[in-house]
């Protein structure tokens, strides 16, 4: 019998009648009926038994495969290094250095969120998420200042698009990045690769290149490459420390969101200020080639870098300056 399970129970089993089982989900019951068509009689029970004696506990998917990645190691080892570099550089300057990318959506309402809180009764939420149930959606965009350690949160509720993130930024700067970093010209951002703020996103650059000219700013922006979004430094400083501190508590409203946010601490002096950011804002918007053309952006030595000026557009494309 044992020989038999363990053949019900290769991966690769093959042929008849052991292929019963190969393209289906292996439970004892099944184990059972398929030893019964060879003739053996055991309950479910012995099945369980034998399986943990054999070393077949229930197991689940591990994530340990490493996938084709079209960008060749060098390149995204190289982009870590430049973007350490931008790092070291902003710290020894004390100059304005940023990280941002956008938080999933939370729907506003009796909703179940993840995780646990001390509490003599549990909060009693709805049994569905439906969205047409809620009172509003909350789009939180992040900047987390790396040399302060300083972070803010605006809260969107209509979508989540360049000119939001844009908005978000420069909100961020005018009540608190040019009273910190007083007299800077130029501004450090490093972001996602992906999303609102990502790398091939046109409508991100356009906006980034009129935030430059309105507070006369050269901003650098590093991109971290597909797939390494993990190694964003607002993902692990801060917005685990705001998942952490609102788990298990509904997100009823939007004053319910902005306390969880604004009293985010850490042991190691994270702060954190949140708003509400109002505003429309449109997908779908197009920017042209011939308005990428004129955008003064000096492309780094990879796609992922570029320097935007604040300077006016171009008459015409230069050697040089193109649309990163």
């Amino acid at each position: 019998m044992i020989d038999r399970i363990a053949e019900l129970m290769k991966h690769e089993t093959a042929g008849d009648p052991m292929s019963g089982l190969k393209w289906t989900r292996k439970t004892r019951q099944k184990v059972c009926s398929e030893l019964r068509q060879l003739g053996i009689l055991v309950s479910p029970n012995t099945v369980g038994r034998r399986l943990r004696r054999m070393g077949y506990p229930l197991r689940v998917n591990h994530k340990q495969l490493s996938r084709v990645c079209k960008t060749p190691p060098r390149l995204r080892d190289a982009q870590f290094k430049h973007i350490a570099k931008l790092r070291d550089d902003a710290r020894a300057r004390g100059a304005p250095l940023i990280s941002v990318d956008a938080k999933k959506k939370e729907l506003v309402g009796p909703f179940k969120n993840p995780g646990a809180a001390w509490s003599q009764q549990p909060w009693l939420v709805n049994d569905h998420d439906f969205a047409s149930e809620a009172s509003g959606k909350a789009i939180p965009f992040g900047i987390y200042d790396i040399v302060a350690n300083r972070g803010t949160v605006y809260i969107g509720t209509s979508r989540d698009t360049a000119e939001f993130a844009i908005d978000a930024i420069e909100a961020w700067w005018i009540s608190e990045g040019r009273q910190r970093y007083d007299g800077a010209t130029e501004l450090t951002i490093l972001a996602d690769g992906g999303g609102s703020n990502g790398a091939t996103n046109r409508l991100w650059k356009l906006c980034l290149h009129r935030f430059s000219q309105r507070h006369g700013l050269t901003i650098t922006v590093a991109h971290y490459p597909p797939g390494a979004s993990k190694w964003n430094p607002i993902e692990h400083r801060l917005f685990s420390e705001i998942s952490k501190n609102w788990a298990g508590r509904p997100l009823d409203s939007y004053p319910t969101i902005l306390n969880y946010l604004h009293t985010t601490r850490t042991k190691t002096g994270l702060q954190v200020q949140a708003h509400m950011l109002a505003g429309s804002y449109d997908k779908g918007r197009k920017v042209s080639d011939a308005e990428m053309r004129r955008l003064p952006i000096t492309r780094g030595d990879q796609r992922w870098n570029y320097t935007v000026h604040p300077g006016p557009l171009k008459a015409s494309a230069k050697r040089g300056l193109i649309a990163a």
